[in-house]
């Protein structure tokens, strides 16, 4: 059984979190700076795929408190589209995502971490919450 892996699909940051071998828990992995390159992503998560034995990504979907689809979505389906073809045997899941940004903020809060430090991190404990989220449903 291989493991999820989650994704914080941003046009400038994407965060990543991968489970453990059994499934149960979800870490934090990195953030990837892609400045708007879907082809550093792809190629970050080539290497991913191969270290960790992915067999899942699952990737947030960014829709509006009303539950209507925002211009991020049609962005994030767009990269969807992406990685389907480039990673043709691995599944894509794709689930709401609402707040976990949010959320993500208030933990630093809670945890006093400075404003620099967030920028860098925010992505991947939305990554996190994505695929807790994932794990939980099942």
């Amino acid at each position: 059984m291989g493991r999820k892996l989650g994704i914080d699909y941003g046009l400038t940051r994407t965060g990543i979190a991968i489970t453990d071998l059994l499934g149960i828990t979800a870490q934090g992995l990195e953030t990837i700076n892609n400045n708007g390159s879907d082809k550093v992503i792809l190629r970050r998560l080539a290497e991913i795929v191969e270290e960790y034995e992915v067999d899942t990504f699952v990737i947030g979907n960014p829709i509006n408190m009303n539950g209507t689809e925002s211009e991020r979505s049609k962005q994030t389906d767009e990269f969807i589209h992406k990685l389907k073809s480039r990673f043709n045997t691995i599944p894509v899941i794709k689930i709401d995502e609402r707040l976990t940004t949010v959320e993500a903020h208030k933990t630093m809060n809670y945890l006093n971490i400075n404003n620099h430090k967030k920028r860098g991190i925010v992505d991947t404990i939305a990554a996190v919450y994505i695929l807790e989220g994932y794990i939980n449903k099942k």
